[in-house]
């Protein structure tokens, strides 16, 4: 057993096991790893754990921190989606999360591993790696069938978009850079009076949209974008949304939050593509406005968790503090 790290991984090797494992996200491939450590001050590192010349279990983790002197307090490692391991592998999990702690003990803050998968039957691994479970909702919905999808819909959902295309609302992807910018001012903007919390700079979500590496879907009106969804996907399998904001209350008659989370619906259904993720809905002991928004298009709630493990506990409730204070008043979607 042999572990390995970033250049010394062979491309082959790493395509063949995504393509084997049910645990495979767009988070976890050699695209997602590139294009993450092409963006200025952001950093990706891939770990694998080698047997018998084939890769057991892999893991992408992005190294991100604030800028200034948040960065102190804010340096730690995202892992989206979670490790990808072969059906029955699962004694490989444990080795493979221990070589990322021995690396990072000393570089972070803490590890956090946001799963989009369920792991509950093999958990252990995770405790004994030291990684503790945190639990956490998220919604999937079933977009194989158009009339069952539609179906699950909440009927104030379909008349919202009904009426928003009426009223002039245009869904299209992204048509140019510019386009992409605008998206961002609206993120950016939400981001910083209502949510409150880290958002990656500018270069992050241009670069997404040169590489080709995901979707954008717009809301267009009159010429102009008032809203979006930031997508990434695997063909055939999963589509993700990983950022979505709109100018709900001033465009209330075109609602754009709702049209663009439509419009990547409507692509699932049109591309074979069967499920949609919304990449999250919140602690289940606490209220979450989001929650709330996301429910209503008639996914369905599971809780695959989160895994946390902290290797600095006082930097990490400074930062946790400080997230908390900037949080202080919650954003509630208006619908």
């Amino acid at each position: 057993m042999k572990l390995l790290k970033n250049k010394e991984l062979i491309k082959g090797e790493w395509l063949n096991l995504l393509e084997k494992s049910e645990y495979s996200s767009p988070f976890q491939t050699m695209n997602f790893y590139d294009f993450f450590n092409s963006v200025d001050g952001l950093i990706a590192d891939v770990f694998a754990i080698e047997e018998g010349g084939e890769y057991k279990s892999l893991v992408v983790i992005t190294i991100q921190k604030e800028e200034g002197i948040k960065g102190l307090f804010s340096k730690r490692g995202i892992i989206y989606g979670g490790p990808v391991i072969n059906e029955g592998n699962d004694i490989f999990i444990k080795p493979l999360l221990e070589g990322v702690n021995r690396y990072y003990k000393k570089k972070l803050i803490y590890i956090e591993i946001r799963n989009f998968f369920d792991y509950s039957l093999i958990k252990k691994q995770f405790i004994q790696a030291g990684f503790n479970y945190v639990p956490w909702l998220n919604f999937h919905l079933d977009c194989a069938d158009l009339v069952s999808m539609k179906k699950a819909i909440s009927s104030s959902r379909k008349r919202q978009v009904k009426k928003a295309i009426e009223n002039g609302a245009k869904l299209a992807e992204a048509k140019s850079k510019d386009d992409v910018i605008s998206f961002y001012n609206i993120l950016s903007d939400l981001y910083k009076n209502k949510v409150r919390k880290p958002l990656f700079s500018v270069d992050f979500f241009v670069k997404f949209y040169k590489q080709n590496f995901g979707k954008y879907f717009l809301v267009y009106y009159e010429g102009k974008v008032i809203g979006g969804i930031m997508c990434l996907l695997l063909p055939n399998k999963i589509i993700y949304e990983f950022y979505v904001c709109g100018l709900d209350i001033k465009y209330k008659k075109q609602h754009p939050s709702i049209c663009a989370t439509w419009a990547a619906m409507e692509y699932a259904n049109q591309n074979n593509i069967p499920l949609f993720d919304f990449m999250g809905a919140g602690s289940p002991d606490e209220e979450y406005g989001v929650r709330e928004f996301k429910s209503r298009f008639g996914g369905q709630q599971v809780e695959n968790g989160r895994f946390i493990c902290i290797f600095n506990p006082l930097m990490y409730k400074i930062g946790y503090m400080g997230i908390k204070l900037l949080s202080a008043y919650k954003f509630k979607f208006l619908v």
